[in-house]
């Protein structure tokens, strides 16, 4: 793809006013964008009149060295360019962060401010915690931590919440007052206030709004689906007056709802700018055309979505193979055998395995390692290195070998001498050779209080006791405690260094280890094979999100994420009940297989269709 297709070209030259560029998977959207951010230069407007936002420094980076070339990445100006200056090229928080610094005496700081990270929020959190009296168990740091988040992404009005009749709302309002006025004194904001502030300070000074719009005559917005409350209302203060807004999303890869990300924004564009001109990006450069018309009849069984009909010119390839398991076990040797097969053909050939869910890589990543593939996690931790399976681990050893010291300094310190100790002592006196290891889990989780305690410490728990209820699945598959920790330990060991690759990796292996990541993690990336993995009814669509029918849809965006992933080769692996999705790919798009010839219980090959 050197030059650019008719519809890139279009939005590329486009005159001026609102552009919307409806971006399939895999249909270039960062080439147009960055084309459409050269064509501004060349035809004159100032560069530091010109801001480029994206989501990541990764993406920023990216259009830097589009922009510029990768060897000028980092200047300010290009020979080629007629004009002397440099865009903004940043991301939101980055580009919230240049306006404090010039205007940190409006918000009482200077521009010597901290950024507080999280962990800096959740220590001022629990500080005023402490200083209010309230208890822990009722006020979970991380839940207010959450709360004060949401505040500000929503632009909520915290007079509003502190004149509520309900008398927890009026002590989070005090919390919230309390947390800003340190960080004013701490001369600091936290990671939200760099958008939240310029959004409050544009919305309420008439002269700083206007000083910012005739800075800035053109922006460009990346991923604009994913964007939030506060940066969809940073966008309108800046191009209200100019109109000069250039944004390029797919509403069919928003999957970040989770996070605050509304694309409502996205399908609203055109109410919000009636003016717009609306160019969509279909010709997928990725994927062959039985994955893009797999992916394409999945899709379209959401409602509410802005319709796009991606297509490729690339040949129809093989198959998508779809494949029952009898469990995630069988469902995860068969994925690492394929792998070795696959690998012995073609030796560089990237592979991703996706899952929904973290708890899903426990599987995966012992298939791997019994096969000597090395692997690497995205976005995470392994399986085994993950705090709550440590500290679960932890608990189980003290309760195999009572001399185990430094098993019960881990609980000491993980946990805090409070609960700690208690509970190294308690599981110390157990005797795991008395009791099974479901009973052990079971008493661990209850003297230590371990599920509050990840309630008050994380604002992930939920995932975290989907972690332990897998290891407590795994861990019933056997008899003996003793061999069960023995396992575990030496998957452990096997699973070093921390990069992924195997300390035990032969010389002939590839350089390229296989990739283990969720989906949410996998949007934005490419691997000639994919594997979804735990296809399942429950698990894609979640258990969570099927009460509402925005989630199932959502659910349904990121299954179209996850089979947007593969250029050549796509494999979709289920065990237990096969996902309502599968159900949605056209017959003749797929091969069935089933691991080792499993069929009892398992839909047979026609089962797994509804004949429209």
């Amino acid at each position: 793809m050197s030059s650019l297709n008719p519809e890139q070209e279009k939005a590329a030259n486009h005159p001026g006013g609102p552009l919307l560029m409806a971006a399939g998977a895999g249909s270039g959207k960062t080439k147009a964008l960055t084309s459409r951010l050269k064509q501004l230069i060349k035809r004159g407007i100032p560069p530091h009149e010109i801001v480029a936002i994206t989501f990541t420094n990764k993406a920023a980076r990216e259009m830097r060295e589009r922009v510029f070339g990768k060897d000028n990445a980092d200047q300010k100006w290009h020979p080629r360019f007629p004009v002397y200056g440099e865009p903004f090229i940043g991301t939101f928080h980055s580009f919230g962060a240049k306006i404090l610094k010039e205007e940190p005496a409006l918000l009482g700081r200077t521009s010597a401010f901290s950024i507080y990270d999280d962990d800096d929020s959740g220590s001022l959190v629990k500080r005023i915690l402490k200083e209010m009296g309230l208890a822990k168990d009722i006020w979970k740091p991380a839940a207010v931590e959450q709360r004060i988040s949401s505040v500000k992404s929503e632009l909520q009005d915290i007079t509003e919440i502190f004149e509520s009749e309900d008398r927890r709302d009026q002590i989070f309002a005090e919390i919230f007052n309390r947390y800003e006025r340190t960080l004013k004194q701490d001369n600091a904001f936290d990671f939200d206030d760099l958008i939240e502030k310029p959004v409050r300070l544009l919305n309420e000074n008439l002269e700083l709004r206007t000083k910012y719009q005739g800075l800035f005559s053109h922006i460009l917005v990346d991923e604009y689906q994913d964007i939030n409350t506060t940066q969809y209302q940073l966008i309108r203060l800046l191009v209200e007056k100019h109109k000069n807004i250039c944004v390029v999303g797919d509403d069919f890869q928003s999957i970040f709802a989770f996070r605050g990300a509304d694309f409502r924004n996205f399908l609203n564009f055109a109410k919000d700018w009636p003016e717009a001109t609306i160019i969509k990006l279909e010709q997928n450069y990725r994927s062959t055309a039985n994955i893009i018309n797999a992916a394409n009849a999945v899709i379209k069984n959401n409602t509410v979505q802005t319709p796009k009909n991606l297509w490729t010119e690339n040949p129809d390839g093989r198959l998508i193979k779809i494949v029952a398991a009898g469990d995630c076990d069988s469902e995860a040797i068969w994925v690492a055998n394929e792998i070795r097969e696959l690998r012995s053909e073609n030796r560089d050939l990237s592979v991703g395995i996706l899952y929904r869910t973290n708890a899903q890589s426990r599987a995966i990543e012992q298939a791997l390692i019994s096969e000597n593939l090395a692997y690497k996690i995205f976005g995470g931790l392994k399986f085994y290195d993950r705090k709550e399976i440590k500290d679960v681990l932890a608990g189980l050893r003290l309760a195999n070998n009572p001399l185990d010291t430094v098993s019960g300094e881990r609980l000491q310190t993980s946990l805090g001498k409070r609960i700690g100790a208690p509970t190294a002592k308690i599981m110390q006196s157990q005797g795991g050779r008395n009791k099974s290891i479901a009973e052990l889990i079971e008493i661990f989780m209850r003297e230590s209080k371990y599920q509050d305690f990840l309630e008050e410490k994380f604002n992930n728990p939920q995932e975290r006791m989907d972690n332990i209820s897998e290891l407590a699945r795994f861990a019933a598959e056997f008899e003996n405690l003793g061999e069960f920790l023995e396992r575990a330990s030496l998957l452990q060991s096997a699973d070093r260094p921390s990069s992924g690759q195997l300390t035990s990796q032969p010389t002939n292996q590839p350089t390229n280890p296989v990739n283990l990541m969720t989906i949410h993690i996998a949007k934005g990336l490419e691997f000639d094979c994919v594997f979804i993995i735990g296809v399942n009814e429950g698990m894609l669509p979640h258990e969570r999100s099927v009460e509402k029918p925005e989630q199932v849809e959502e659910e349904r965006r990121l299954m179209y994420v996850a089979m947007t992933r593969a250029r050549t080769m796509l494999y979709i692996l289920f065990h237990s009940f096969p996902s309502r999705f599968l159900y949605e790919i056209p017959k003749d798009l797929c091969s069935f297989d089933s691991c080792d010839g499993l069929t009892n219980g398992l839909p047979s090959e026609d089962e797994m269709w509804i004949e429209n």
